[in-house]
């Protein structure tokens, strides 16, 4: 089997994209403390690189965002931070935005670096029958993943581009299945000062964050099963007509 071309346009375009993303961390000191905080969980640190930047807050945000496309920390510092500095309605709207961007930049590096390198180095066939049975849970099984939130949101959106998920699919699941999530934690955050354990506020949340781990798995496992009865008839053709 003829091993597929490296796709050396693309790899260039990625390796130029996070010299200019490592460049603008090291050169912009409120991004480069905004980024270490958030690596280490501290909220407060984040906030007050915001208010430092003023009227430039949103794009530290949306550099934020994009950030955590390479480097993994928990995205909900960001999304309370926001919610405290902007208020809930513009926070919400500028942590969709910005999380959107961040997911199309990985799912285009899954689907035009990754999935090649990977076909090259393991074989296409071992991915195309994961192909297939992402094709197969549909969107069902994108929204399934994204309503979960311990699943990390980059790795579901290389996956999803690797597996060549298409584009206005994993956009509008993402935008769909990310929202509840970032909705709470951006309406915390909002709520961040007059906060105590006991808040309604803080109760409902709890409430909804388990009915979103519910919902997510309960998703997945509903798809798993249908792409499994799905494939059966499939296996079964198959041995037949061997």
């Amino acid at each position: 089997m003829q091993k597929s071309r490296l796709p050396l346009p693309e790899i260039g375009v990625t390796l130029a994209g996070l010299a200019l993303l490592a460049a603008l961390v090291l050169a912009v000191d409120p991004l480069r403390e905004a980024a270490g905080a958030a690596v280490q969980g501290d909220n407060a640190e984040v906030r007050h690189q915001i208010d430092r930047l003023g009227a430039a807050a949103p794009f530290l945000i949306l550099a934020l965002t994009l950030l955590h496309a390479v480097v993994f920390y928990p995205a909900e510092i960001v999304d309370a931070a926001a919610g405290y500095a902007f208020g809930f309605p513009p926070a919400l709207a500028l942590m969709m935005v910005g999380w959107l961007l961040s997911g199309l930049i990985c799912w285009a590096v899954g689907r035009h670096v990754a999935r090649p390198l990977l076909d090259r180095w393991f074989g296409g066939e071992r991915f195309e029958r994961i192909e297939a049975m992402i094709d197969r849970g549909g969107a069902t099984l994108l929204l399934a993943a994204r309503l979960i939130p311990i699943l990390p949101f980059s790795v579901v959106s290389y996956a999803a581009g690797a597996a060549r998920v298409p584009a206005w699919r994993f956009a509008w699941t993402t935008v769909v299945g990310y929202l509840p999530i970032t909705a709470i934690t951006v309406y915390l955050g909002s709520r961040l000062e007059g906060l105590s354990v006991t808040d309604p506020a803080v109760l409902g949340s709890a409430a909804a964050i388990l009915a979103l781990l519910g919902a997510g798995h309960w998703g997945m496992r509903r798809q798993s099963r249908r792409s499994r009865a799905r494939a059966e008839p499939e296996r079964s053709g198959s041995s037949s007509g061997a």
